[in-house]
């Protein structure tokens, strides 16, 4: 229903932020840029050249898939459970990969490989109170391990993560930068999330 659409909502093929305008609607997709900044602007790891390894195929990774290609990471390996759906986002997103000299690949959850440098849950998993889906073999030593959930679902991944070597981090930055750039295509002004994270932590008690 948008006349006009962002490249990244159409790299995504969803809209989570529509702006009202004069000629109609313009759709624009925000969780991917959200997380991006979250994990290179709060957690202080650029995401560039690295290993970056990312479970889930469904609506989450089709969101966050493009925005963290163009942090042009080395290696983009997608998994999921059922490989068909995985391979047929990344398809959809090769080119883009291309213009940005990323290797982009789809995988099993059962062969993704190991030593990802970053690691990405956004798979159902934490919701549903299940198992991490993946060997912890899949993390090179210190590797942010970030699940997209955040609050008490997202625990059992992060006691995960740092059991394993891995430097654990929830979604809750990945929520706030979202807004943080919504409210930007909305107002023209993006404020500063940092401090807003650091009081919604606080708030929650949330220490990691």
């Amino acid at each position: 229903m948008a006349a006009r659409r962002s490249e990244r909502a159409q790299l995504a093929g969803a809209a989570n932020v529509l702006r009202f305008e004069a000629d109609g609607w313009f759709g624009d997709n925000t969780d991917g840029i959200g997380l991006v900044r979250d994990i290179e602007q709060n957690a202080g790891r650029p995401l560039a050249g690295k290993r970056v390894l990312m479970l889930g195929a469904g609506g989450a990774a089709a969101g966050a898939l493009g925005p963290l290609i163009a942090a042009r990471p080395a290696e983009l390996l997608l998994a999921n459970r059922t490989l068909a759906k995985a391979q047929a986002l990344v398809d959809s997103h090769t080119g883009w990969a291309a213009q940005h000299d990323v290797h982009l690949v789809a995988s099993g959850l059962e062969a993704c490989g190991t030593g990802f440098d970053v690691l990405i849950n956004g798979t159902a998993s934490s919701i549903a109170g299940a198992e991490v889906p993946v060997a912890p073999t899949v993390l090179a030593p210190g590797a942010l391990a970030l699940d997209m959930m955040y609050g008490a679902k997202a625990q059992g991944f992060l006691d995960w993560a740092a059991a394993h070597g891995g430097t654990p981090r929830d979604g809750l930055g990945m929520l706030l930068e979202q807004a943080v750039e919504a409210f930007y295509v909305w107002r023209g002004v993006r404020p500063e999330g940092a401090p807003v994270l650091k009081a919604l932590r606080q708030r929650l008690g949330l220490v990691t």
